[in-house]
C-alpha cells in the first residue's frame, strides 16, 4: 500500500439528517469499511470516520414541519443511521455529529485563523439560493431562470450581509495540486471536470448566513452573534474536527486523510472547498477524494413516488450481510452508476459465492475427511505444484495494487481467478483417482495446494465478507490477523499443517423466491419464507441437478479409435479399441452398429468417459464410454472440433 507512515484515515462523507439512509449511504459506507479493515489487516494503524451533518435552513424548515426542534429532529435521524450502521457491522473508529461541542470548538477556531490570515472578509451576498442543495447559483447557471440545476427545485434571491473566504486566491495553487498528483481525485476522469471547472474562474465563497440560526455561531472574538456558519464550511471541517483539531488534537497524527470517499454529486465541495480550506488552515491535503456514482433499481432512477427506493437493511436482511456487501463492491466499477436488481443480486449470491467460493470450501472438507482424516500437510506442494503456486502467486502480487486506486471490482475479479485456479485443479489431477492408484503423497499434495489456496482468498477477502470469511478460517484452523497475512500474502509461504473443521454451507442456492416485480423494501424474512414454500408446493419434480464438484467426478478424455469390429450375435454392438493417451487402449463397446460401421470408426476421434466403472456386456468386458446425442434423426458421435492429442482431458 502507498503510503508515507503507518497511518491510514478513512472517511465516509457525513450523511444529511434530512432523510433515511438509503442504498447509497449503505455503498459509500461498505466501501469504506472495507478499505478500514484491509487497512488494519495489512498492518497500517487505522482510524475511520463516518456520521452525520447536521446543520442548515433545511434542517431547521423540516423539524418545524414535524413540530420538533432542529436538535431533536437531528437526534432522530442521526439515531438511525449510526444503527444502521451497527446493525451493519460497521467497523468505523468514531461516529461525529456536527452538533457535537468539540466539533463546533474546532470548527470557530479554524474560522478565526483564516480570518486572521486575511482568508475571511466581511461583505454583503445576493444570489439565488437553493435550500434544498444548500448552495448558491448565478443566473446562468439556474434553469428556467428560477430553478436549481442540481435538484430542479424553485431557487430563493437572498441578499443578506455575509462573510466571504478567499476562494479565488487559491485557485492557481488548486491547479498546481491536480496537475502534480495524479490520483488525487478518482476517478482520473472526475479530476479532469474538476480541472477544466477551477480553469474556469473561481469567486470567493459566501461562508455565513444571517436568515436562521441552526448552525455554528462565529467565533466570539468577532462579536457578529447574528451570523452562523455556511453548512459547507461547517461539514467539511468535521474530518479534522474529529481529530481534535482546535482541542486536543490528540490524534491528528493521522492526518491526512488516505482517502474521502464521496458520491459524485458532492465532489465540488470535497475537491475545491475542502483543500482550499486546508491550504488556508497550513494542512496538508489528503491522498485520494474518490467519488462513486449512482445507483438505479432495474434500470430506473429511484424514486418514493415510484416506489422503488432500495431499503439496504431490508436486502441485507432477505439475502445476507455479506453477500450484499459483495454484491456492491463486485458489481459496478468505482466511479460508475450501477443498477441495483435482484436478479443480479441472487446471479452473484449462486455463481461466485455458492459454486466458486462456497462450493470449494466443501470440496476441501469433504476430500480432507474422505482421504485423511480431516489432516493437512502443506510438506509437498511445492514439489507437486509450483506450477499452480506461481500462477497464484503472480495474481496476488498485482491484486492489492487496485485497492487504494478504489479498482475494488477488479480486485474482486482477480481473486476470482484465483478461486478458478483452485477449483480446475481438481478436476485436471483427480485426488480420487490418485488414492485409488495408491497415490496418497500426490492426493496430499493436491488437497494442501487447495486448502493454502482457500487460506490466501480468505485473507483477502476478510474485509468484504467478515461473517462469512471468520467461518472459512474456522474450518481451516486459520487466524484473520496481520501474522497470517504476513506469513501468507507477503512471505509467500504455506499453512504448515492444520486439520479441517466441517462447518455449514456458506451460501446455500437462493431459488427464485422473490416475485420477479418485488421491489426489496417489500421483502420480509417472513414473506421470503412463504413464498419459497408456495413454490415448492408448486413444483412437481425438483430439477435434476448436481454441484460442481459432481461434474469434476466424472473424467471426461479425447480419445482416437484405432479399431472397430462388429460383436458376433449383437444387432446394436461394436467393439472398439480406443487410445486414451494411457499405456495401452481402452476396449469400448459401444451400441452404435445401426448408425456407424466398424470401418468407418477408425481413425476417428471420441469423448470417452474414462472412470466409468468397467462392465461386462455379453461376456466381454468395456472400459469406457462413448458420448453421443440421439434425436429423432438419429444418433451422432460427440467429437472435437479440430484433432486433439489423445488423452486430453474435456473440463
Amino acid at each position: 500500500m502507498e503510503n508515507s507512515c503507518k497511518n491510514v484515515y478513512i472517511t465516509t462523507p457525513i450523511y444529511y439528517v434530512n432523510d433515511v439512509a438509503h442504498i447509497g449511504h449503505a455503498y459509500t459506507t461498505i466501501i469504506a469499511d472495507m478499505l478500514a479493515r484491509y487497512s488494519r489487516l495489512t498492518g497500517y494503524n487505522t482510524y475511520f470516520l463516518t456520521g452525520t451533518d447536521e446543520h442548515g435552513q433545511k434542517i431547521a424548515q423540516s423539524a418545524e414541519a414535524r413540530g420538533k426542534t432542529p436538535k431533536e429532529y437531528a437526534d432522530e435521524v442521526s439515531g438511525k443511521f449510526r444503527k444502521l450502521w451497527d446493525d451493519f457491522d460497521i467497523s468505523y473508529d468514531k461516529f461525529i455529529r456536527t452538533t457535537d461541542e468539540e466539533h463546533k470548538i474546532g470548527v470557530q477556531k479554524a474560522f478565526e485563523k483564516m480570518y486572521e490570515k486575511g482568508d475571511i472578509y466581511k461583505g454583503e451576498y445576493e444570489g439565488f439560493y437553493c435550500v434544498s442543495c444548500e448552495t448558491f447559483f448565478t443566473e446562468k447557471q439556474l434553469i428556467d431562470e428560477q430553478f436549481c440545476p442540481d435538484c430542479g427545485k424553485p431557487t430563493n434571491i437572498v441578499k443578506e450581509e455575509s462573510y466571504f473566504f478567499k476562494l479565488s486566491k487559491y485557485e492557481d495553487k488548486l491547479i498546481k495540486w491536480y496537475e502534480e498528483n495524479e490520483d488525487c481525485i478518482l476517478p482520473r476522469a472526475k479530476k479532469n471536470e474538476i480541472l477544466n471547472f477551477v480553469k474556469g474562474g473561481l469567486k470567493d465563497l459566501s461562508i455565513s448566513r444571517t436568515s436562521f440560526d441552526w448552525g455554528v455561531k462565529l467565533p466570539e472574538s468577532l462579536n457578529e452573534p447574528k451570523h452562523v456558519m455556511y453548512v459547507w464550511l461547517d461539514a467539511l471541517m468535521n474530518y479534522v474536527t474529529a481529530l481534535g483539531y482546535g482541542n486536543d488534537e490528540k490524534n491528528m497524527n493521522f492526518w491526512p486523510a488516505k482517502v474521502h470517499l464521496v458520491g459524485k454529486d458532492i465532489l465540488r465541495f470535497h475537491s475545491v472547498y475542502w483543500p482550499a480550506f486546508l491550504m488556508s488552515l497550513d494542512l496538508p491535503l489528503p491522498d485520494h477524494i474518490a467519488a462513486h456514482g449512482w445507483w438505479t433499481r432495474d434500470g430506473e432512477k429511484m424514486s418514493k413516488s415510484k416506489g422503488n427506493v432500495v431499503d439496504p437493511k431490508e436486502v441485507a436482511d432477505a439475502y445476507g450481510l455479506d453477500a450484499f456487501r459483495y454484491f456492491m463492491l463486485r458489481e459496478v466499477p468505482f466511479g460508475q452508476d450501477g443498477d441495483f436488481s435482484q436478479k443480479a443480486l441472487m446471479d452473484r449470491i449462486n455463481s461466485d459465492l455458492g459454486n466458486d467460493l462456497g462450493n470449494l470450501l466443501n470440496r476441501i472438507s469433504g476430500m480432507s475427511g474422505k482421504y485423511f482424516d480431516y489432516k493437512i500437510d502443506s510438506k509437498d506442494v511445492e514439489k507437486y505444484h509450483q506450477k499452480e503456486l506461481n500462477e497464484v502467486q503472480e495474481i496476488l502480487d498485482n491484486v492489492e495494487n487496485y485497492v487504494f486506486k478504489m479498482q475494488l471490482n477488479k480486485y474482486l475479479e482477480d481473486i476470482w481467478k484465483v478461486l478458478t485456479i483452485a477449483n480446475k485443479a481438481i478436476g485436471d489431477y483427480e485426488p480420487w483417482a490418485k488414492m485409488k492408484d495408491g497415490k496418497e503423497e500426490e492426493a496430499m499434495a493436491l488437497v494442501a495446494l487447495i486448502t493454502n489456496i482457500m487460506a490466501k482468498v480468505a485473507l483477502l477477502l476478510d474485509s468484504v465478507m467478515p461473517e462469512k470469511i471468520a467461518k472459512i478460517a474456522t474450518s481451516l484452523g486459520l487466524e484473520i490477523n496481520n501474522d497470517s497475512y504476513t506469513k501468507l500474502i507477503v512471505n509467500k509461504e504455506l499453512i504448515g499443517e492444520t486439520t479441517i473443521t466441517k462447518v455449514e454451507q456458506l451460501f446455500p442456492r437462493i431459488e427464485d423466491i422473490l416475485l420477479e416485480q418485488a421491489k426489496p423494501t417489500e421483502v420480509s424474512k417472513a414473506e421470503a419464507e412463504k413464498k419459497k414454500e408456495v413454490k415448492k408446493e408448486e413444483k412437481v419434480e425438483e430439477d435434476n441437478l448436481i454441484t460442481i464438484d459432481k461434474f469434476f467426478e466424472t473424467t471426461l478424455k479425447i480419445g482416437t479409435i484405432i479399431e472397430a469390429e462388429e460383436v458376433p450375435k449383437s444387432s446394436k454392438l461394436l467393439k472398439l479399441q480406443v487410445d486414451v493417451g494411457e499405456e495401452k487402449p481402452r476396449q469400448v463397446l459401444a451400441g452404435i452398429k445401426e448408425f456407424y460401421s466398424a470401418e468407418s470408426l477408425v481413425g476417428t476421434q471420441a469423448c470417452v468417459v474414462a472412470n466409468l466403472k468397467p462392465a461386462k456386456l455379453m461376456g466381454m468386458l468395456s472400459e469406457g464410454m462413448l458420448l453421443a446425442a440421439k434425436d429423432e434423426n438419429g444418433l451422432s458421435l460427440i467429437r472435437p472440433e479440430t484433432s486433439k492429442t489423445n488423452g486430453t482431458k474435456i473440463s
